[in-house]
């Protein structure tokens, strides 16, 4: 029986405005925040593709072994922080009431694999006092038609829940019922593992297309009425943040001493297409207790500079309660990327953090674990860690 057909399709217009005032409400006061650590904050994003267990024996065994040696890794390089990957696919790396195992495990999604890799890997990094940040795609169900979903996915049981974008199939951000499963997801994880935070990437509505959610904005206009009511752009950036705010809560109602952080694109402009809000999240309280803009440019590229990219962010006026991160490009280390400019010198991400360092950013996140460790970023990545005392 499908229970979330019974739930409203759209939340009424008042609901929509209250729940985002909560943002800006002195009154939640209640909310511990975690401003407790003044260490830089130095971390490898560790993807699903890291992860991989399709080139092993697939046993516990070969999982423990390839995870110990990206933590083992990340902090002989000096590292203090993992942020892992555990939802890429509307799937766990970790035992779920509401989502399939990953088929990063057994090669098929929804197949037990016979051990809980999050709760290995949060015990392992207690061991190694490395933090461990849970990393959550919200929306995204499959980007390529070549995932073979399984029955016990959400989506499976309700295609209502998403829609299709081509090869990929995206979660309807306007739907309460999505917004529940995935709040009911972050509460599983701060509730039953020792994370430090969950972050969410930057995907949000996946196209721009009037015709996505039109039948959600259409009804929610008819009870707002027309006059009233919010724009389209408006709406969605509401129904984002919405989500985010409700997360915020829960990490924070669950786990005080966690964090919950947003890495969204490093172009701020950007982020309108997408409906993320993110001059909310920066400016106001109650969205989030970090925001990781990914700045994956090099200092000369022409289009748009690292250093140009951060002076946007940091004119945000972003609030005390706020800390600011930065995404680094390891993945373009070596290469011809931004007209070739990665390829003028070896200390682009050193002279990177130094600026951002003295800009008052409070840390930074390397993407990814597998260039952090590949021959062609090894001088980009020696003179990074040469910074890092």
């Amino acid at each position: 029986m499908n229970i979330t057909k019974k739930l409203p399709l759209i939340i009424s217009f008042a609901a929509l405005c209250a729940i985002v005032a909560f943002s800006g409400n002195k009154n939640h006061n209640h909310i511990k925040h975690n401003n407790n650590s003044t260490k830089e904050l130095r971390a490898v994003w560790v993807t699903y593709m890291d992860l991989n267990m399709t080139d092993t024996d697939m046993t516990y065994s070969a999982f423990k072994k390839k995870f110990n040696n990206i933590a083992d890794n990340a902090k002989k390089k000096k590292f203090n922080a993992l942020v892992v990957q555990v939802r890429p696919f509307s799937d766990a790396l970790y035992k779920s009431k509401y989502f399939p195992y990953s088929h990063i495990l057994t090669g098929v999604q929804g197949k037990d694999p016979g051990y809980d890799p999050l709760k290995y890997m949060c015990s392992y990094c207690r061991k190694t006092g490395m933090q461990i940040h849970a990393w959550i795609n919200p929306y995204r169900v499959r980007s390529t038609n070549t995932l073979r979903l399984s029955s016990d996915n959400p989506y499976k049981k309700d295609r209502t829940l998403g829609k299709t974008i081509g090869d990929g199939i995206y979660y309807n951000p306007a739907l309460p019922e999505v917004r529940n499963l995935i709040e009911k997801g972050v509460n599983e994880i701060v509730s039953n593992y020792d994370v430090d935070g969950i972050q969410f990437d930057d995907y949000f509505y996946p196209t721009q297309d009037e015709d996505f959610d039109s039948a959600e904005f259409a009804q929610y206009t008819d009870e707002a009425g027309r006059e009233n009511g919010l724009s389209l752009s408006e709406w969605r950036k509401t129904n984002v943040n919405i989500l985010v705010a409700e997360c915020y809560k829960i990490v924070h109602k669950k786990k005080s001493n966690a964090v919950f952080g947003i890495s969204p694109q490093g172009n701020l402009e950007n982020n309108d297409e997408l409906y993320a809000d993110v001059r909310s999240w920066c400016t106001q309280k109650g969205y989030v207790d970090y925001i990781c803009p990914q700045l994956y440019w090099s200092l000369d590229n022409p289009a748009l500079g690292f250093e140009e990219a951060l002076n946007k962010w940091l004119k945000l006026k972003i609030n005390d309660n706020v800390k600011l991160f930065v995404g680094i490009a390891g993945y373009k280390t070596g290469t011809e990327s931004d007209d070739g400019t990665w390829n003028k010198n070896d200390k682009i991400l050193q002279t990177e953090i130094i600026k951002a360092r003295k800009r008052g950013v409070k840390g930074f996140m390397f993407y990814s674990y597998a260039n952090l460790v590949s021959e062609k970023a090894s001088r980009e990545v020696a003179n990074l860690i040469s910074i890092m005392d």
